[in-house]
């Protein structure tokens, strides 16, 4: 069979045509049978609460003079966008600037137009240099944007040197980026992630309700102790990260506690990574049904989602879905979310769903293992899972296919390959450590439902005295089944 091979990675071209007609069998048969996302008991509540919550374009009390006040509402909805060309080719910068695009409409606004400068590096002062502002100015006058969005992180004098020139809210793609975890965040340990995240990106950025608050006067009559307005400001905001710290750490030690319990019981844990918006939470939902929100959009889940599941010999495994990468994920998300990205970096498995309809899989797939390195889990073994196989170019998969050693194509849509990735799951999952022959009496037919749970059968056969079993199992099981060695 076709699939024998692609398990071995030693397929020609002929079995490539053949993988490119079971895809297209399939995905015909899936049209055919008129799919309804409902086959996964999910209602999508979620998805229609959000989508009613969508910012309302007009209505805003936001001031004339941008620069008069700090604590303005992130409102986004007639965007520009700029970027800076430092590196790469122009196809990279577009593709950067199409995710751009991306993230800004997830975050709820409509993209008017775009701007690429190519410079060496970025312009220390405004981003984008001297000469791109006034154009940047005279587009945002000509289209009535209300918001500018730089595809890099602005330094506090650079989001306010171009805040003062073109006189419009300008937010960088880390505060984007913060806004839609602030938009999806709905668990508590969620929302306090993404709010110390805002926090440690606000301080150093905070500036005063005006210049008049924003320092202490000298000489005559500003002489006196006393904190200034902004100094007020940046200690309050250190309280609430010292608290929120402690909030997450206290939420932390409920899921260390869950993980250690399946790692004493010896149950295997296989983490889903990969790129934002590349499938993972769909493909949870096809492995286990857990009904997780489904979303065409960027990060539309954040909270962890982890199922139990189990493979076809009976032992039990747990998957889990986990928040979406991205290139230059802002550190202050990692920092924040470290706990939950843990599920990654303690995971006996890593399943890379990588979308392979994108302009650029290679990319995803690197910014996905930078941030898999940064939180320490590059020497976990890994499988990747090229998803969208019915709408990808079949040159770009066999590409794919033939570069990574552990590749599979599959989609999570109609159902094409599924199959096969389990195998693949099921195979590199770590087996029990110490083989052992025992003969259990019948009265200890909880040991035989531990074994088929935790362990691997070699053989098993029903005797007169008992169950005879040749099994494979960890430490902990093996010494309680000592005294029933054969």
């Amino acid at each position: 069979m076709i699939w024998d091979n692609f398990l071995a990675k030693d397929f020609n071209e002929d079995e490539f045509e053949a993988m490119l007609a079971e895809n297209a069998r399939v995905t015909a048969e899936f049209d055919e049978a008129e799919f309804k996302p409902d086959q996964f008991e999910s209602t999508q509540q979620d998805l229609s609460d959000r989508a009613a919550l969508r910012r309302v374009a007009g209505l805003s009390t936001e001031l004339t003079d941008i620069s008069e006040a700090e604590y303005r509402q992130l409102r986004l909805e007639r965007v520009i966008l700029v970027g800076v060309w430092t590196e790469g080719t122009i196809v990279d910068a577009e593709n950067s600037m199409a995710e751009l695009k991306a993230l800004a409409e997830t975050a709820g606004s409509t993209v008017l137009e775009a701007l690429i400068q190519r410079r060496d590096k970025p312009d220390s002062a405004t981003f984008i240099g001297s000469g791109k502002v006034q154009e940047l100015k005279a587009v945002v006058n000509s289209s009535g944007a209300d918001t500018v969005i730089c595809d890099g992180e602005l330094s506090p004098s650079q989001l306010r040197n171009l805040e003062d020139k073109v006189k419009v809210k300008v937010v960088d793609r880390t505060a984007l980026i913060l806004d839609i975890f602030a938009q999806h965040a709905k668990s508590k340990e969620g929302k306090a992630q993404v709010e110390l995240a805002q926090m440690s990106y606000l301080l150093p950025r905070l500036r005063g309700w005006g210049d008049s608050l924003s320092r202490q006067a000298g000489g005559i009559g500003g002489r006196g102790p006393g904190e200034t307005k902004i100094e007020v400001d940046r200690r309050r905001i250190r309280d609430k990260m010292a608290k929120l710290n402690r909030e997450i750490g206290e939420m932390k030690i409920s899921r260390d506690t869950k993980r250690q319990e399946r790692r004493r019981n010896s149950i295997p844990s296989v983490a889903i990574a990969g790129y934002t918006n590349a499938g993972k939470s769909s493909l949870l939902n096809r492995l286990t049904n857990a009904g997780v929100l489904v979303q065409n959009a960027l990060f539309a889940t954040l909270d962890p989602t982890v199922r139990k599941t189990e493979t076809n010999d009976g032992r039990i495994y747990t998957l889990s879905d986990t928040v979406g990468f991205v290139k230059h994920l802002p550190h202050q998300l990692i920092d924040a979310f470290k706990s939950t990205l843990e599920e990654v970096s303690g995971a006996d498995l890593i399943v890379h769903i990588v979308d392979g309809s994108h302009a650029d899989p290679k990319g995803q797939i690197k910014a996905v293992r930078e941030v898999i390195r940064e939180i320490g889990g590059d020497k976990i073994p890994e499988i990747i899972a090229i998803n969208k196989a019915d709408i990808a170019d079949s040159e770009v998969m066999m590409e794919l296919l033939r570069e990574e050693p552990d590749a599979y194509a599959i989609s999570v849509h109609t159902g094409f390959g599924i199959a096969t990735l389990l195998r693949a799951i099921e195979t590199s999952l770590p087996r029990p450590r110490e083989e052992v022959r025992v003969l259990l009496p019948y009265d200890r037919g909880d040991l035989v439902s531990q074994i088929h749970e935790h362990g691997e059968i070699i053989s098993e056969e029903y005797l007169p005295e008992g169950t005879a079993l040749h099994v494979r199992v960890d430490g902990a099981l093996a010494h309680v089944l000592v005294k029933y060695k054969s």
